[in-house]
């Protein structure tokens, strides 16, 4: 047998070389879930194939994209992605239907010198009961489903950790938060590109993680508000503690934290990773928001580098998802709280405006402790906070305003006392009566805030609102010429006038309310009890002179019971004519 030296092998392999490059990728089996999909819901095809690449979650060597035709002729471009939890076949498409009929797809393998385009596939979409992603309603104000039904979100922050073992958020918690009217959740994400996986390679871990969570808010009906950038990954001076971990971020290989907004190199990376973003986890109905940074005055970028380049970052990263994202999911983000700390640019790029509210953060709430001896309430100073932002940000931006993360720090009030509960209370009321399309954002899920908090506070605004057709309200408008209590705000339609009325210091039962400036006609009063979610009165009121007049009833003995109306009640009035 003749041996072939070392140096006539590497001579043989280099002759071959141009064969295995210029090979076409060779598609080798795939599966799909179903022949038959529901509207909105997953449709999912694994394969496997080979081709030339080295790094499979990089899109300069090596892409999967999915080209379905829709029963109207519309076409859909939708990246596949790779996951190797699963060794068999671990590059995958998924894709949501928005409509019944026959589909068709196509899937296109690219890799460095050559390109395989499938032969043509088709399944069929069919009816189904689900809703589909939001959207922002033709109002512009408020949000809806992909089918029209109306949606008011009603949720708080509620972290996970990510990790192969399980995380934070479980199936049994989002069906307890169901029970108590919670439709929404906001969590932030570990980024994932690690230490370990390096640049431009992702945690399968932590994707498989983000997987189980939208897995289970599609299984529960709950929207997701998905934090990419949480600030403290971008933070290596600015803040203390757990606030700064810029050293897990493999981004400080190619740049230093001030720079993250601005270096070309990083940008280059991120968009790789968005597109990783849509094409894994895009199709889901339950992905409500990319929330795209929080806190973004909490990073390096901003402190020591330059804001506005942040801005600018901000603008880049909504029109990479604008242009890329298929499905149109709505983007956010935040700057923190305080009234000196306003992010006008961030409010006017993205889809929602999401104001930041922590009250000692520059607001003027009272620090000597003594409530009685106070001119002004710091309940009263609390909710005004929350109004005043709401209609700052309705009156200077046409879209969606949202109070996007507030909570249990810089109050007045610990967790547990009393006036914490109705701080926690007052903020949902407000800002529902203040044109807010969701309640605020609050920081966040644990044993030691909402043990105390949630009851049945959630429950009673999501009974409220779903009385409220907000995607179908027109001509919205604060009122702006309104009495009741200590305080009352309302919002107006054509449709309809909702609001709340609160005296912070004393029971509303018997107080008056007045609207002035009024149409003229026949209007339906229902007034709704706050604090045990249920409806307690009902007329017909008229408008006189231009003014809207009702009386807060008494209900101090009811069934052999008292029922004490509370501090506060919110109200609809349904125009007749």
């Amino acid at each position: 047998m003749k041996t072939i030296k070392r140096s006539q092998w590497y001579i043989i392999l280099l002759l071959m070389m141009p064969l295995i490059i210029s090979a076409t990728p060779v598609l080798q089996n795939i599966r799909t879930s179903s022949d038959t999909v529901g509207r909105y819901d997953k449709f999912e095809i694994v394969l496997h194939f080979t081709a030339d690449y080295l790094n499979p979650f990089d899109p300069d060597e090596i892409t999967l994209d999915a080209i379905f035709t829709g029963p109207d002729g519309k076409k859909w471009k939708v990246p596949g992605f790779y996951n190797y939890t699963d060794w068999r076949s671990n590059w995958m498409v998924r894709f949501s239907p928005d409509q019944i009929g026959k589909w068709t797809y196509q899937l296109m393998i690219e890799d460095r010198d050559s390109l395989l385009a499938d032969s043509l596939r088709s399944f069929i979409g069919i009816e189904s009961s689900l809703h589909g992603p939001i959207r922002i309603a033709k109002n512009d104000r408020y949000l809806e489903h992909a089918d029209g039904t109306s949606f008011y979100g009603v949720g708080f922050w509620y972290n996970d950790n990510y990790n192969a073992n399980g995380g934070s958020i479980s199936g049994e918690t989002l069906d307890d938060l169901k029970g108590l009217g919670l439709n929404f959740i906001s969590s932030y994400i570990t980024p994932l590109e690690t230490i370990g996986s390096g640049l431009g390679r992702y945690d399968q871990n932590i994707c498989q993680r983000l997987d189980e969570v939208l897995n289970l808010c599609e299984e529960k009906d709950f929207v997701l508000s998905l934090n990419i950038w949480f600030h403290p990954y971008l933070s290596e001076t600015v803040w203390a503690g757990g606030n700064r971990r810029w050293m897990t971020n493999p981004y400080q290989q190619i740049c230093d934290a001030r720079d993250f907004f601005r270096n070309k190199l990083a940008w280059n990376y991120q968009e790789k990773l968005y597109r990783y973003f849509i094409a894994r986890w895009g199709y889901s109905r339950a992905l409500g928001i990319w929330f795209i940074v929080d806190e973004v005055n909490g990073t390096d970028g901003w402190v020591s580098g330059d804001s506005t380049v942040a801005a600018e970052w901000g603008q880049k990263v909504h029109d990479y998802f604008k242009k890329n994202d298929p499905y149109g999911h709505l983007t956010t983000g935040t700057r923190s709280g305080g009234f000196t700390q306003y992010w006008h640019e961030g409010y006017e790029t993205f889809d929602l405006a999401a104001r930041e509210i922590y009250e000692a953060q520059g607001f003027p709430i009272i620090k000597e402790g003594d409530v009685d001896s106070s001119d002004i309430h710091p309940l009263t100073y609390s909710y005004h906070n929350y109004a005043g932002e709401l209609q700052k940000l309705w009156k200077n931006y046409d879209k969606p305003a949202i109070i996007g993360e507030t909570g249990w720090d810089h109050t007045f009030y610990e967790p547990g006392m009393p006036g914490y509960l109705a701080y926690f209370h007052n903020t949902l009321w407000v800002s529902l009566a203040t044109g807010g399309a969701m309640t605020p954002f609050w920081w966040a899920y644990s044993v030691f805030v909402n043990d105390m908090i949630v009851t049945r506070q959630l429950r009673s605004v999501e009974r409220f609102a779903e009385s409220i057709p907000f995607n179908q309200l027109s001509n919205l408008a604060p009122v702006d010429s309104i009495s009741g209590g200590i305080d009352a705000f309302a919002m107006s339609s054509d449709q309809l006038i909702f609001g709340w009325v609160v005296n912070p210091r004393a029971d509303v039962g018997g107080d008056e309310v007045h609207l002035y400036g009024q149409k003229q006609g026949k209007y339906k009063l229902k007034i709704f009890q706050t604090w045990n979610g249920r409806w307690i009165h009902e007329e017909e009121i008229m408008t006189t002179n231009g003014t809207l007049s009702f009386k807060i009833p008494n209900l101090r003995i009811e069934g052999g019971h008292a029922r004490y109306v509370g501090q506060d009640v919110a109200f609809i009035l349904e125009r007749q004519n």
